[in-house]
């Protein structure tokens, strides 16, 4: 997920850039809110890759009668 995340990243920075030099302000906000959403993503799924699973095991099945 996180290179994909790159990709995308790299892309809106590169509309940015051409919406910039179009002038195309309401595109421009539009990006940079993406980004952020972007970035928090990023960050989330950075913390939730160092968190190490949790083995929950497999449950048991009860006695026919308890």
């Amino acid at each position: 997920m996180l290179p994909r995340l790159d990709e995308i990243e790299t892309d809106l920075l590169d509309r940015r850039a051409r919406a910039e030099q179009e002038g195309w302000l309401g595109e421009i906000e539009g990006l940079d809110l993406t980004l952020t959403f972007l970035r928090q993503k990023r960050e989330e799924s950075q913390r939730l890759a160092r968190i190490a699973p949790i083995n929950l095991g497999m449950p048991g099945l009860r006695p026919a009668g308890s």
